[in-house]
């Protein structure tokens, strides 16, 4: 179906928003012109953690380090004042805590007046993912800044010997990402890094309210799917809260920040009854490429 019909048959429609020096679609994904690039958000995201900058917890294994930076408008240079910044990550031993009221390794912070954050906690360390593969260490952040698009990336770190075999952290997009840890006079450590916030495309939210809800695959009635809203973006639901994933024209989703390796793409179509048919496109664990067909309940 071409857009132009979709767009007049459905009302769903997309605002296309200039990215000033920042963050520009090169057709497949986002890539920074300043230092800060998107990446997956992981299936460990958990919503509203408590408002703190220390997250170090008495009596756990892990090297003491602290994440600091500045946030900053579309221009690169103008500190942006009370940004939203939330950051996660696994502990000591590999484990994210993705269930107890302690919200273990997570936090959330927001810039001062010139655009400040920072965060005392530890070390993260790289993870068995099975079969034999392991994800570097790395910390979650989500940006969020009223006039920008929130952003979710991924910082890891100089010397991972797992970066060169992990998708994500290999990526060109991430090499600004890679950071440098390094040690202060007192033994502790510390890695900085400042973001920058940028409009992108987007779905209109009047279109994500049409497309959220039930869909239920056409060869497996037990197999669903539950997509939902969430700062003007379709999230799918998991077991711990969801993943994201950004538009990308042509009534098209992507999962942001992942190489072709790892694609991840939604396409979505109105029925002439009104019914909502979802296709999505992905890359099942043997490398090999799978098409489901869904029907939105």
């Amino acid at each position: 179906m071409q857009r132009r019909n979709f767009i007049k048959n459905t009302a769903f429609c997309a605002v296309a928003i200039s990215a000033t020096g920042f963050i520009r679609f090169d057709g497949k994904r986002y890539i920074g012109d300043c230092e800060t690039t998107t990446d997956i958000l992981g299936p460990y995201y958990r919503p509203n953690s408590p408002v703190r900058t220390d997250l170090v917890i008495k009596g756990e294994a892990g090297e003491m380090i602290e994440l600091s930076g500045i946030v900053n408008h579309s221009d690169c240079t103008t500190p942006y004042k009370n940004a939203k910044v939330e950051l996660w990550h696994c502990s000591g031993k590999g484990e994210y805590d993705n269930a107890s009221d302690e919200f273990r390794y997570r936090g959330t912070t927001f810039t001062d007046g010139k655009g400040s954050y920072s965060f005392n906690t530890i070390l993260p360390v790289p993870y068995d993912i099975g079969n034999g593969k392991f994800r570097p260490a790395h910390f979650h952040m989500m940006i969020t800044a009223e006039g920008y698009q929130p952003l979710v990336t991924q910082l890891y770190f100089t010397g991972d010997i797992h970066i060169e075999k992990d998708e994500s952290a290999s990526a060109k997009t991430a090499k600004r990402r890679i950071l440098e840890v390094q040690k202060r006079a007192d033994g502790t450590k510390q890695v900085m890094y400042n973001v920058g916030m940028s409009e992108k495309l987007n779905a209109e939210p009047a279109s994500l309210d049409k497309l959220t809800g039930v869909y239920v695959n056409e060869k497996d009635p037990k197999d669903k799917a539950e997509f939902f809203k969430k700062n003007n973006l379709l999230w799918k639901k998991n077991e711990v809260y969801g993943v994201s994933f950004e538009y990308v024209g042509d009534n098209s989703f992507q999962y942001p920040g992942t190489p072709e390796t790892l694609s991840w793409d939604l396409h979505f179509e109105i029925m002439p009854s009104g019914s909502v048919k979802l296709r999505q496109t992905y890359l099942n664990q043997k490398g090999e490429k799978e098409i489901a067909f869904s029907i939105k309940q």
